[in-house]
């Protein structure tokens, strides 16, 4: 399936197979692949390297300009090196999970990230974006808008298949992780109001980007 120029955003919490859904469906559209989430983990490794405080935004905000950060938008095999170190498995790492959300909701953080972002998805010609504020913030001009989610029980079964983690824990944490994201004063993860809603409890990956793959073909 090959489109004209398109821009898809997938937005949602974590564990609603967004990153596993986004790079099917980009690799289906023969697109380019943002994950943003990506960026920010890797901002995120950045600052604990560097030994700065998660309360101190000006040197979070210090070492995040200083940083430089690739991320790839192959889907067959995205990069993502910080001062060309590959940080690929180093950001999925607890270490960088419990701070993630503190760095992001750091204002220019997400100024400087943003402004990356909508560079990347300018020079490509297709691409298929995820994270929590593509169509509100990021990309609210996207041809189609997804706000993916799940039932909890099910994210944190997924969760804690993915890290071998106990499953209370593993949803404490998404819980932990919706708040903040959901309260934070800038950007906060929300539905854009012309996003459609699709809940991949009970689905299988094939079955939502195919699920996707009929939103955007209707569009």
């Amino acid at each position: 399936m090959t489109l004209a120029r398109c821009v898809v955003a997938v937005d949602g919490p974590s564990g609603s197979g967004k990153s596993t859904v986004s790079r099917r469906l980009a690799q289906a559209l023969d697109a380019r692949y943002l994950d943003t989430g990506a960026m920010y983990r890797a901002a995120t490794w950045a600052v604990l390297q560097a030994g700065v405080d998660l309360g101190d935004h000006e040197g979070i905000t210090k070492v995040v300009l200083d940083a430089e950060i690739a991320v790839g938008i192959d889907p067959a095999g995205p990069l993502v090196e910080v001062n060309g170190t590959d940080v690929a498995t180093a950001i999925r790492g607890p270490e960088v999970t419990a701070a993630v959300s503190a760095v992001s909701a750091v204002p220019a953080v997400r100024q400087i990230l943003v402004t990356k972002q909508r560079e990347m998805i300018a020079d490509a010609e297709r691409i298929v974006v995820e994270g929590r504020d593509i169509g509100t913030v990021v990309s609210p001009e996207a041809d189609l808008k997804v706000y993916l989610t799940a039932s909890v029980t099910e994210r944190a079964r997924r969760r804690s298949t993915e890290t071998e983690a106990d499953h209370h824990s593993t949803a404490e944490d998404l819980a932990r992780r919706d708040h903040l994201d959901s309260t934070r004063a800038t950007d906060p993860l929300r539905q854009a109001p012309d996003a459609l809603v699709v809940d991949s409890t009970g689905m299988d990956i094939d079955e939502v980007v195919g699920k996707l793959k009929e939103l955007l073909t209707s569009r």
